[in-house]
């Protein structure tokens, strides 16, 4: 019973530090880069506006 308990451990250690390694691989390769600025949403209210796209209502 304490080997099969050792080898999950074994296994779980294992399989976690695999899963990390693929972890940090994979967010050093995937970055997120808007590829132009129109791609951005742009706001269509001025910011000064105390009733904002009719937003003051309370809609």
């Amino acid at each position: 019973m304490k080997h099969i308990v050792r080898i999950f451990v074994l296994v779980l250690v294992v399989t976690g530090a695999a899963a990390t390694t693929q972890t940090s691989n994979a967010s050093a390769k995937n970055k997120v880069v808007a590829a132009r600025t129109s791609l951005l949403p742009v706001p269509t209210c001025a910011p000064d506006d105390p009733n904002a796209c009719g937003m003051g209502h309370g809609r």
